[in-house]
């Protein structure tokens, strides 16, 4: 991904920009005109149920931090609106470490997990009526693993995951058969609440995981979702908030 289809928001120098993303609506907003593209405030207000006065007042606080800007005009009778960057990003630690902000990082997740029940929704409609074809009824799912990694090994992992993410979508790029895929990755570390006496060798005992996608891993263990993104919805789109907010390990912009 070019530098200029991605922002990179620092809460030190960006604070009210940071602050202007974590209204669930504005969010949204964003996500739909990178899904969409350039749409008008009543037109995003009849996609998400919102009224145009609502959804006119967000695009003038994004466009305000420089996240939205003015579209060509198909009139002269209402503004159009696009997103300026196809990506946002930030560092995790750089946000938690900064006051107030750490309420991005709670709003941009809460809408991922919509997001992800929205996506999981619509694929097993598109998989029952037949508009995905049998094709692809193999390659996608839901995985929730629960490995034990050190920090090194998890960057170099989701590293892997970006780069082959990149060189798949390079290749894909003009073949008529690929559909938008929604690829979810979450790598979120569980600290131990074994006591000392629970654990084997000084270190945490591993819970069983289940690795089929069908249920929740032992103790909550994060969800790794791959391959489930087909059309978006009608009222409420599958990358149409926070999955278009990338959220990179300190001082990596994935």
């Amino acid at each position: 991904m070019d530098d200029d289809s991605r922002r990179v928001l620092d809460p030190e120098r960006d604070p009210a920009a940071l602050k202007a993303l974590t209204h669930p609506l504005r969010l949204r907003l964003l996500g739909l005109l990178r899904l969409r593209g350039p749409a008008t405030a009543s037109e995003l207000a009849d996609r998400t149920g919102e009224s145009s006065a609502s959804t006119s007042y967000h695009l003038r606080v994004l466009a305000k931090h420089a996240f939205v800007a003015e579209a060509e005009h198909r009139d002269g009778r209402e503004r159009r609106w696009k997103a300026v960057h196809s990506v946002t990003s930030w560092s995790n630690a750089a946000v938690l470490a900064a006051p107030g902000s750490r309420g991005l990082l709670e709003t941009s997740r809460q809408r991922q997990l919509e997001h992800l029940r929205e996506t999981v929704e619509r694929h097993e409609a598109d998989i029952a009526t037949g508009r995905l074809g049998r094709e692809w009824h193999e390659p996608s799912g839901i995985s929730d693993l629960m490995p034990r990694l050190t920090p090194e090994s998890l960057s170099e992992l989701l590293d892997t995951v970006n780069a082959k993410l990149a060189e798949l979508t390079a290749r894909d790029a003009d073949d008529p058969r690929a559909e938008q895929v929604v690829t979810v990755v979450a790598a979120l570390p569980l600290a131990s609440a074994e006591p000392a006496e629970g654990r084997a060798g000084g270190r945490p005992v591993q819970h069983p995981a289940t690795a089929s996608g069908d249920g929740a891993a032992a103790d909550g263990a994060a969800d790794g979702e791959r391959g489930a993104d087909g059309a978006p919805l009608a009222d409420a789109e599958p990358g149409a908030g926070p999955a278009t907010v990338r959220e990179p390990r300190s001082g990596d912009d994935r």
